[in-house]
């Protein structure tokens, strides 16, 4: 198994505790101002990327004389989000792990955009995951296994039009070989057993995400 790990730190919601998930080991990418949230608490990432349009001028310098790597693109003429450009440099790596965290804010397209962009980092074969202070969001087209990480509902949703085949141990309530499709709100709030639960599906793209009120 694929150990290796790349965290992304992003534009969004950024909180000083994230600091703390990032290991030793890990490659660090700051996306635009998740470049400086990083610098600014004394982490120097490994790469930077992005237009670098939410910071000043004299900020993206002192990213610049801090980051040994950095790739800039034209805020204009430009196909992918800051983040998405971080996620494609993440796969070069061919880490077996993405955390993203500053993937959601107050900007919702952004939010949406990035959590459909977790299937981006699963056509690359790699796990992929959104965390901010009340969720965690993965995404599976196979077998999942679903860790207690603190968050007490855990819920499932479809990313496709329907996926098929849903079977759940572990959980409190559990399913077996059941359909889930766009709109439908059976997968709502369901909640681990135990440190861990096992989560598998025939067909389709599904959603899990760990969250908290």
């Amino acid at each position: 198994m694929n150990d290796k790990r790349v965290v992304i730190f992003s534009g969004g919601d950024l909180y000083p505790q994230y600091i703390d998930e990032i290991r030793p080991s890990d490659y660090v990418i700051g996306a635009d101002k998740g470049a400086l949230f990083l610098i600014r608490h004394g982490i120097k990432p490994d790469l930077a990327v992005g237009d670098f349009d939410s910071i000043s001028p004299q900020e993206l310098e002192h990213v610049r004389a801090e980051c040994g790597n950095i790739v800039e693109c034209d805020p204009v003429d430009k196909d992918l989000t800051d983040t998405e450009l971080a996620i494609e440099m993440a796969a070069r790596e061919e880490p077996g792990f993405i955390l993203l965290v500053g993937g959601t804010g107050t900007r919702m397209d952004h939010t949406l955009a990035n959590v459909q962009m977790l299937n981006r980092a699963l056509q690359h074969q790699i796990q992929c995951a959104i965390m901010d202070r009340n969720n965690y969001i993965t995404l599976t087209g196979s077998k999942l296994e679903v860790i207690d990480r603190g968050y007490k509902y855990v819920s499932l949703l479809p990313l496709t039009p329907e996926v098929t085949g849903i079977t759940l141990e572990g959980f409190r309530y559990p399913l077996d070989n059941a359909t889930l499709k766009l709109g439908e709100s059976l997968g709502i709030s369901n909640v681990l057993l135990g440190e861990r639960g096992q989560i598998s599906i025939a067909g389709g793209l599904l959603l899990v995400i760990q969250s908290n009120d």
